[in-house]
């Protein structure tokens, strides 16, 4: 599903260490899935300082992946300081928190001493596939999509904690007691910042649980009664951008005022505030988000719908698809095959040919995500002739990275009705110049690379000085929005349909394979 290397850090006008400054600046806390991280940025939304620091991974059974909540906590707590030591701030200059996270990943704590009753499960923990299954075969699917958006899948929230429920000692009793509080990482924050009075989660947040209703935009009787989750454990879903906490730091009292999840703080980072604008992470995988605006579009094209976010009380929505390998496959190129010695050589050596030379790399080392969802499809190449290379095949690994993409981007226009004008980009396979142009080519609009690649702890940032008034509206938020490089399509059209052609009938060949 996801991956860290979203978070690529590509630091842009950041300030010499221990540079002093006297403006009022904003601090964004960006949660993470291998580590902790917080950057301190003033009204340009430029990064003044930052910190990051990584935490452990456990795995104790195959298919299961944990983390310890007092660890994220703790590093989370260290780097904030750091960072604003870094730059030159104190807590009085600290305007507002805003707060991003590793969506999914659950964690239950007691009320009265905020200690975690058991590892918190991870967004990629596959435990509950099972408990899916179970509910799919008893027709529960679609009825869960209707309410919530999301398909029936380990990756989100509500099997996690019923898991938690059903397999920690006395915890059912215990939360039906109304003494146990459930979280995803935004709320576990939130409370220790707040000391515990706060128990409160953004709508963009909720969404991923199975517990929300999009339409409605609360917690769902029903499905809580489906995955047997007391309501009293729940955290009061708040606006994505609003004061909805206090912190002390220093003896300081400092608003927290802006939360949202990873890949909608990175939607709201990219400016993209309007229906019809898109942004394309380029981490490890792929993340795309359209704006839908007011309207939760029902995906018929195997995209979730999801709450980008809740301002004034009033949600928009947005469609996503994730692509599982995109970065990776260069990674792979470099730790698997040895071609290259590091990632950046990757563009040198793709650019050593002309063309693909008619090859095709479907890169479905872990299945393929949307919009194919095959669990059981398998990485694979084809064209291969005595006069391919290794030029050729770094090309198509990239390529491979773009054709994906462009298949997620065609089912989110086919479902929302809406023709992109423009796809905004970042990750750090974003500053690939070759790729970025294919990207250009084979959607034929224009992909525009923002200056500031932060874009997840600036959208966090933007969504908490928007509450407090550091920044009047979003007309001031997209006027900072600095283009690095707009690539143009220059791709003849009929090129690129025979190239688009030849990606999918290798997509049907590797599908199926395991």
């Amino acid at each position: 599903m996801r991956t860290e290397s979203r978070r690529h850090v590509e630091p842009h006008r950041q300030a010499e260490p221990h540079r002093r400054t006297d403006e009022a600046v904003i601090l964004a806390l960006d949660q993470g899935t291998t580590s902790s991280r917080a950057l301190v940025f003033d009204r340009r939304g430029a990064v003044l300082g930052s910190a990051q620091q990584e935490f452990g991974q456990s795995f104790p059974q195959p298919g299961w992946v944990e983390h310890d909540a007092t660890e994220i906590w703790a590093t989370q707590s260290g780097v904030m300081h750091e960072a604003l030591a870094r730059a030159g701030v104190t807590a009085r200059g600290v305007a507002a928190i805003g707060i991003t996270n590793q969506r999914e990943t659950t964690i239950v704590w007691e009320r009265a001493s905020g200690r975690p009753i058991a590892p918190a499960i991870v967004w990629q923990d596959r435990r509950t596939a099972p408990m899916c299954d179970a509910l799919r075969e008893r027709g529960e699917a679609a009825r869960i999509m209707a309410k919530t958006g999301l398909v029936l899948d380990a990756y989100f929230s509500g099997t996690k904690l019923a898991w938690l429920l059903d397999h920690v000692p006395a915890a059912r009793a215990r939360a039906e007691r109304g003494e146990l509080a459930f979280g995803t990482v935004d709320s576990w924050l939130v409370w220790q910042l707040s000391g515990g009075k706060a128990h409160v989660t953004d709508a963009s947040n909720a969404s991923r649980t199975l517990l929300f209703d999009l339409h409605a935009g609360d917690w769902d009787d029903e499905l809580l009664t489906l995955f047997d989750i007391p309501r009293s454990m729940l955290p009061t879903v708040v606006d994505s951008s609003r004061v909805c906490a206090t912190t002390t730091l220093d003896g300081v009292s400092i608003p927290i005022a802006g939360i949202a999840g990873d890949q909608q703080a990175a939607l709201f980072g990219q400016a993209c505030v309007e229906p019809g604008l898109a942004k394309n992470t380029y981490g490890t995988g792929c993340f795309l988000l359209l704006n839908t605006g007011r309207s939760a579009v029902a995906s018929a094209n195997n995209l979730l719908t999801t709450v980008a976010w809740r301002r004034a009380g009033v949600l928009d929505y947005a469609l996503e698809g994730s692509v599982f390998i995109g970065g990776a496959v260069v990674q792979w190129l470099r730790d698997g095959l040895k071609i290259i010695h590091s990632a950046a050589d990757v563009e040198a050596l793709a650019a050593s040919v002309t063309d693909n030379g008619g090859v095709y790399f479907v890169p479905a080392f872990t299945g393929l995500g949307a919009p194919h969802w095959d669990a059981y499809a398998r990485g694979a190449m084809f064209g291969l002739t005595r006069g391919s290379n290794s030029g050729h095949v770094a090309r198509a690994a990239l390529e491979s990275i773009a054709f994906q993409s462009a298949d997620v981007l065609d089912a989110m226009q086919k479902d929302a009705g809406i023709t992109l004008t423009e796809l905004r980009v970042d990750g750090g396979a974003a500053a690939n110049d070759l790729l970025m142009q294919f990207q250009a080519d084979v959607l034929d609009v224009p992909v525009v690379r923002p200056t500031v690649l932060e874009t997840t702890a600036l959208g966090a940032a933007y969504l908490a000085g928007l509450a407090v008034g550091y920044w009047p509206d979003t007309g001031v938020i997209a006027a900072n929005r600095l283009v690095d490089r707009r690539f143009e399509p220059r791709m003849q059209r009929d090129r690129v349909a025979a190239l688009r052609g030849d990606w999918r009938k290798a997509v049907e060949r590797a599908k199926a394979w395991a």
